[in-house]
């Protein structure tokens, strides 16, 4: 099967194939966990503990795998795992009799995200150090998206024609085998990322720590500040404000912007830098409003601004980290960022399921102003060249 090209871009873009069927199989999903927690008789504060606490698990994970994966240089081996366990555990839903296994499953997904996604980022920075890192992560998140458009896409489908959530889950199981299958197609052809890597275009400590601690202090939040989107579904379901049978489309709408946003951002954070995350905060910020207080035509608009947020996240955040950490610290430095980010994303979105609870009002307050604040740090970072 060693049949392709050895070029950076060719890797990139097979490792964001491997990503779009893990992202149609694990983003179907969450698409639908929200209202499917709730018919199991779980609370919006539960909701937000289980949504926040899997993103915990997701990202303080991630500082383990770090550093693990910068000791032992076992970047494949690791990565294997993480897609391993995240993507088994998608299908496994359709059998979760109670809210109790479904969270639990949920978690071990968030879980497996998290083993595996510092080792596959070294492994994508090593590409991108010759193409251009906001580029090639920006291209990596668009092709995830497009999975993660068509996986909320194909779930809806299948609930709408059969209104069974085990069926809905239990067809997520096909992408979930094609991905691992890429995986190692991609791994017999790379097996050494690292020859990939330009040697006169890597990360050097031109900043000062602080720069790092700063950038995560403005990322986390944001993290805070942004709603899960299983509390999103809750609140569609719960109010009438989306069908249920839209709740997965307005997830796919999300995650077709994010695409989008992606491969723009990318390109714009490569020409002008870090002040690219001050115009993406100022926009994903109007998700809150829009979506908790509107009405369905509103809805799709704070969808909209909300996939821009997340594009955000998922390319320039990763392309900065790139840019700045040096190449023997590379998975240790996500790592750590990922876990405090996760830990902010974790007590965000507990608060946002007790807000809700109490007031929905207060809730886009907090949302709001939590995201704001950080466009001052970014402001502060963006004094900074990157490039």
């Amino acid at each position: 099967m060693k049949f392709i090209k050895k070029t950076p871009w060719a890797f990139v873009l097979l490792i964001g194939i491997v990503s779009l069927f893990s992202d149609m199989t694990h983003e179907g999903a969450r698409a639908i966990t929200g209202q499917f927690l709730g018919i199991l008789g779980a609370s919006a504060t539960v909701v937000g503990f289980i949504a926040g606490f899997g993103e915990l698990m997701g990202y303080t994970i991630r500082l383990a795998s770090g550093i693990i994966a910068d000791k032992t240089k076992q970047y494949w081996t690791i990565t294997f795992v993480g897609y391993a366990i995240n993507l088994l555990a998608v299908p496994a839903l359709a059998l979760a009799g109670n809210w109790q296994i479904a969270a639990v499953l949920m978690i071990l997904e968030r879980t497996g995200r998290a083993i595996r996604n510092p080792a596959r980022d070294v492994m994508l920075s090593h590409a991108s150090s010759s193409i251009g890192h906001g580029k090639a992560f920006g291209v990596h998140e668009a092709l995830d998206q497009i999975g993660a458009v068509t996986g909320p896409i194909i779930v809806g489908a299948v609930f709408f024609f059969s209104g069974n959530y085990a069926k809905s889950f239990g067809i997520l199981l096909i992408p979930a085998l094609i991905a691992l299958t890429i995986l190692v197609v991609a791994r017999l052809n790379y097996p050494r990322t690292e020859h990939l890597e330009d040697k006169n275009n890597m990360p050097k400590l031109v900043f000062p720590k602080k720069f790092y601690w700063i950038y995560l202090a403005a990322v986390s939040l944001i993290a805070a500040g942004f709603a899960d989107y299983p509390l999103i579904a809750f609140h569609f379901n719960k109010t009438g404000q989306v069908t249920t049978q839209w709740i997965p489309v307005m997830y796919a709408i999300a995650m077709g912007v994010d695409a989008l946003a992606a491969l723009l951002l990318g390109r714009l954070f490569d020409k002008h830098g870090i002040k690219v995350l001050i115009g993406s905060t100022l926009l994903s910020l109007l998700f809150a409003p829009l979506v908790f207080m509107g009405n369905f035509y509103t809805a799709i608009a704070g969808m909209v601004c909300w996939g821009v947020g997340m594009a955000a996240q998922e390319s320039v955040v990763r392309a900065v980290l790139s840019s700045i950490l040096p190449a023997d610290k590379k998975a240790t430095g996500f790592g750590v960022f990922n876990a405090v980010f996760g830990l902010f994303w974790f007590l965000g979105s507990f608060l946002m399921g007790w807000l809700y609870d109490m007031s929905i009002i207060w809730l886009i307050a907090f949302s709001v102003v939590m995201q704001l604040a950080s466009v001052p740090l970014f402001v502060k970072l963006s004094s900074k060249n990157l490039n």
